[in-house]
């Protein structure tokens, strides 16, 4: 039985959709005006995750992540560039889409634009008003928080303790220094609406779009830790009054991506984009450097972390470039039981990517060692299973041929050694000029010259191996 951790609640809780089998599950989006960055991937990802597993364990799943593509950073941005705001918009989530489909993230089921979804937050906010809980002046609106008794039960600040800060407007519209924006007087970039030309404020963007493409009662909604407080808060405080019913059954959030102990984030102009990371590591390294670590917690960038990640997912690609050439003849195998219910057992505590990874690794071992037995039945089954429960953490292992440019740095350090490569540079032309003497020294017999060029690129912790479609290279652990 599967048991998440509910922020709200501040206890790990047995999962129990609100109706059977089926799940509505919402995460807020990017807003779209700069290039994502590793902490997005950290986030994505592990929503991805949840709902791959979610499907795995049969719920019918409609997952909901919104697309913020009006806000004070995307106007920031055209000023900045000199393109108008739906440009920005435009092309920041069109690099955004690429990113995430460079990670093997999944599309989500519905993805909503705040611009498309402008009526459900007038809706919402007229609602709002005729209630008493929001008041308008001078074209903005507000949300009374102090009406709403149970704000701050999610980020568990009282409403006695909370007090200005830089997450919080201070206006002199406002009747209450703790009241947040629903909707903003903006006659330059705004829209119509009953109080005038304006623009919606951040928080009932996402409380329109979970209501309007799922319900008013949804059962997950997650996002990072980030986002708790008072992004979530201001959800919870107008979905429900406007609602008359609880907003989302579960919260959950995942950590921090940090950088010397320190969040990383553009407003801090620490971070990485993912195509920084992207240009270095694959996608398969980028994915296991963030399974290591519970979501819950922080994960501490740094090369040495993600090189060790590296290892581990060529370990598991290693496998699958060493079993399924062997095993290719063999007819379709039925899964490993013991370790589908390891895997299960693993993700049921509340998403332990860090265990259930072991399980693959274990898999990968076992498939390996039945090779080495040439039991073509027992590496079928180990490899098959490790495929399927690999993808429901997202790893893609489909290609079998190692990123040439992981290969290329990995043997930089001795390329030196190798007199014939003088005036070769290029990645693609080191590799194939090594694989062409290295063979061509095993055709004619020069096992001196194939032995040391064997030598020299273990001292790389890359080898070669030769199947019957070929040779292919292995990266192995030295």
């Amino acid at each position: 039985m599967l048991k998440i951790y509910n922020t709200y609640s501040d206890k790990v809780e047995e999962f129990k959709p609100l109706k059977e089998n089926e799940v509505k599950m919402y995460v807020c989006g990017p807003t779209v005006y700069d290039k994502p960055h590793l902490g997005h991937a950290r986030c994505y990802t592990t929503w991805d995750i949840l709902y791959r597993y979610l499907k795995f364990l049969g719920y019918d799943v409609k997952y909901c992540r919104n697309v913020t593509d009006v806000d004070d950073k995307i106007l920031a941005r055209s000023e900045k560039e000199g393109i108008s705001p739906d440009e920005v918009a435009k092309k920041y989530y069109d690099i955004f889409s690429d990113s995430m489909k460079k990670l093997n993230i999944l599309k989500p089921d519905i993805e909503p634009f705040a611009t498309k979804t402008l009526g459900e937050m007038i809706s919402i906010v007229k609602t709002l008003i005729e209630k008493g809980y929001a008041y308008e002046t001078d074209g903005d609106v507000y949300f009374r928080v102090k009406k709403f008794p149970k704000y701050g039960n999610l980020s568990k600040q009282p409403i006695d303790d909370l007090v200005a800060g830089a997450r919080v407007e201070a206006s002199s519209k406002k009747e209450d220094v703790l009241d947040f924006a629903l909707w903003k007087k903006d006659e330059k970039h705004g829209y119509k609406s009953p109080w005038g030309i304006g623009r919606p404020g951040w928080h009932i963007e996402c409380s329109a779009m979970a209501r309007k493409h799922l319900s008013k009662n949804i059962d997950i909604h997650a996002g990072g830790a980030d986002l708790m407080f008072p992004h979530h808060e201001n959800e919870i405080a107008q979905s429900e009054c406007a609602n008359d019913c609880e907003f989302s059954k579960y919260w959950m959030h995942n950590g921090f991506v940090t950088i010397n102990k320190e969040k990383m984030s553009k407003s801090l102009g620490n971070f990485l984009t993912i195509d920084d990371i992207l240009a270095k590591y694959n996608s398969n390294t980028i994915r296991l450097f963030i399974l290591t670590n519970h979501y819950r917690m922080p994960v501490e960038f740094s090369d040495e972390a993600l090189n060790s990640a590296q290892a581990g997912a060529q370990r598991l690609q290693n496998a699958v470039n060493n079993v399924l050439p062997f095993v290719a003849d063999e007819k379709e195998s039925d899964v490993d039981i013991k370790a589908v219910e390891d895997f299960k057992a693993a993700m049921d505590d509340d998403l332990n990517t860090a265990k259930a990874l072991a399980v693959l690794f274990d898999l990968a071992n076992t498939a390996n060692k039945a090779k080495d037995t040439a039991d073509k039945i027992s590496a079928k089954k180990a490899i098959t299973t490790m495929l399927k429960l690999s993808e429901v953490l997202g790893f893609d292992f489909s290609n079998i041929e190692i990123d040439e440019n992981i290969l290329f740095e990995k043997l930089s350090p001795i390329l030196s050694e190798f007199d014939f490569l003088t005036g070769i540079e290029t990645p693609k032309a080191v590799l194939e000029k090594i694989l062409k003497v290295r063979n061509q020294a095993r055709a004619e017999k020069n096992w001196e010259l194939a032995d040391l060029i064997r030598n020299t690129l273990a001292k790389a912790g890359v080898g070669l191996k030769d199947t019957k479609d070929g040779t292919i290279w292995e990266l192995k652990n030295k």
